[in-house]
């Protein structure tokens, strides 16, 4: 393998690639990144065989091959070098890097020991925006679990309709959902659940304009444009019933400024307790209350206007899971819908935008 790139070209490329590599692996190959160099592309892929990345570059091709090269040393000499042509070279597990009067010499593994790619087959596939499936994310897979304890909660549930897409993220507290027009995309009809990981790694790589192509075997889905493509292993067994907790008799309603309502809430999250984060919202005639109570750090109080008629109610919740609910409702107002203090709330954006849903379970306020 020989050829020359711009340092620019490698830089992005092994940035591309590189998230997907694991920090710790009991499998060398795992900590490289595969360099394929063919025609006018160096091909960069890196895998921690869950998920799998491959993204091309142009390159300068004088002789094609390929070879495996320790993925944050690479990284950490292409970042280092000045703004020159980038000389690669082979020889079987010695990969050669000039560029200027710098020289380095690393050794890699061949490309036999580099995990294969799962087998998908995109003569089935579907085409969606980059940018709508990149709002899909964005919106909803923050939401996902953390916990072992209920994996199936820690993806996110894709549900693809005829003319419709929509996903759902929950860890059991809160709830994000956002639906999207998919018209003639040729989409199966199917419920996928995928790892948050693996969907942050299509809302990073790929470019909002760019058309991709998805596809799926019975275990592995697909992401891919020209240049870029993302693989992913699927997580098994039945998502729960979210449909089931959304409320559908929430009959109180306030309208709120979005923005004043977010700084609101971030200034009580300061005094909030570590471990609940727990802030009481008291909704009277024209106004919500904002009061906090820590013991052995203090107290803090604040309330803004908003449009509720209702009873007055007083609900906790905790503020954390409240800023991220408000952190891409789009400017302007938005309608928190509840009925009681120990029954779930949800926010929309107050304009009939019905595509996106947040859903938040109270907490139990102590007096």
């Amino acid at each position: 393998m020989k050829l020359s790139i711009t340092r620019e070209n490698l830089r992005k490329g092994l940035a591309a690639v590189s998230a997907t590599i694991p920090a710790r692996t009991t499998l060398p190959v795992l900590s490289n990144i595969l360099l394929r160099a063919d025609g006018d592309a160096l091909q960069l892929c890196g895998t921690d065989l869950d998920i799998s990345v491959q993204v091309s570059v142009d390159a300068e091709v004088d002789t094609g091959g390929a070879v495996t090269a320790p993925a944050k040393k690479l990284s950490d000499i292409t970042r280092e070098l000045e703004e020159a042509p980038v000389h690669l070279s082979a020889d079987r597990d010695q990969i050669h890097i000039a560029c200027g009067r710098s020289k380095f010499k690393l050794y890699g593994l061949p490309e036999g020991e580099f995990p294969t790619f799962p087998e998908v087959d995109f003569s089935e596939s579907w085409k969606m925006s980059a940018e709508a499936l990149q709002e899909l994310i964005s919106h909803t897979s923050f939401a996902a679990s953390t916990e072992e304890s209920r994996p199936i909660l820690n993806g996110v549930l894709w549900q693809l309709r005829p003319d419709s897409t929509t996903m759902v993220a929950t860890n059991g507290h809160r709830l994000a959902m956002m639906t999207k027009e998919l018209p003639e995309a040729g989409a199966p009809e199917a419920d996928l659940i995928v790892p948050p990981k693996a969907l942050g790694q299509v809302e990073r790589l790929f470019e909002g304009d760019e058309e991709l192509e998805v596809a799926r075997s019975a275990n592995h889905l697909a992401f891919r444009s020209a240049r870029r493509a993302v693989f992913t292993r699927l997580i098994e067994g039945p998502y729960p019933n979210f449909e089931q907790v959304i409320p559908k008799d929430n009959d109180r309603h306030a309208i709120a400024n979005r923005a004043s309502l977010e700084s609101a809430i971030r200034r009580m999250a300061v005094v909030a307790s570590d471990q609940t984060h727990r802030v009481r919202m008291i909704f009277e005639e024209g106004l919500v209350k904002f009061r906090v109570q820590t013991p052995d750090l203090g107290e803090a109080e604040d309330e803004m206007a908003v449009d509720y008629a209702g009873d007055s109610l007083e609900i906790g919740f905790n503020a954390h899971y409240l800023l991220e609910v408000l952190r891409y409702m789009p400017d302007g107002d938005v309608r928190v819908s509840f009925k009681a203090p120990e029954r779930a709330a949800t926010f929309e954006p107050a304009g009939g935008d019905s595509e996106y849903l947040r859903l938040v379970m109270p907490l139990r306020l102590l007096d």
